[in-house]
């Protein structure tokens, strides 16, 4: 028993943090914060940690639920999630290029005016998309109604969506100690290849999205003429 819990847990979060892929997104994460000072960067960080924990909590627990009852289907996720993250990619990858808020001449921005930010975009979809979001929702999909097997689950779920948001706060409050390592140039091309990945993935995810509306659809046979 505690061995499928252990197994359940590394499966989920390996899963999950491949999608997420906190440490490409934190360059995207730091060139949408080079305003803030070190501090306010930390405490968004944080509060997208907790935004992100509580997103995946609720696709572990009401994720097909919710979509059930408004007629959501998940390809309609995958497309629309995947156009809202495709369209972010393409606005960062043709950005100007900004400076940290700590080099003289760069032009303050309101922290409060970036904290509102904190849920969207900057944790849906940039974080927490819908490739994650499908992923945590089909992880529980059969989830079982049997008591014991219930609360393995969902203390798995639990345990997983803390070691995310953990992954994604430590991560993302060292982004600019990541960048400090990069140097300026570099730091500059790692945004750059963030931005276009994360236009990739949108992509991809539409793609994903269109592909399993349509096949079922190519797939019918024609009816028979009488």
């Amino acid at each position: 028993m505690v061995e499928s819990l252990i197994s359940d847990i590394l499966f989920g979060f390996t899963g999950l943090i491949s999608i997420i892929n906190p440490i490409g997104i934190a360059f995207v994460f730091l060139d949408r914060t080079a305003s803030l000072t070190t501090e306010e960067r930390t405490a968004l960080a944080r509060k997208i940690a907790i935004n992100v924990m509580c997103v995946v909590l609720v696709a572990f627990f009401l994720g097909a639920p919710i979509l059930h009852f408004f007629g959501i289907s998940m390809e309609a996720l995958r497309i629309g999630g995947g156009l809202a993250v495709a369209v972010g990619g393409w606005q960062m990858l043709n950005a100007p290029d900004t400076q940290p808020a700590d080099q003289p001449g760069v032009k303050r921005v309101d922290a409060e005016s970036a904290k509102a930010k904190a849920f969207f975009p900057l944790t849906i979809p940039l974080t927490t998309g819908p490739g994650s979001i499908a992923t945590a929702i089909a992880l529980t999909a059969n989830r079982t109604h049997k008591l014991s097997a219930f609360v393995l689950s969902s203390i798995a779920s639990i345990v997983i969506s803390l070691a995310v948001a953990a992954t994604v706060y430590l991560i993302y409050s060292r982004a600019a100690v990541f960048a400090r390592y990069l140097g300026v140039e570099g730091t500059k091309v790692a945004m750059r290849v963030s931005s276009f990945l994360l236009l990739c993935i949108g992509v991809q995810i539409m793609l994903t999205g269109f592909s399993e509306f349509l096949i079922p659809i190519a797939t019918m046979q024609p009816a028979a003429n009488p």
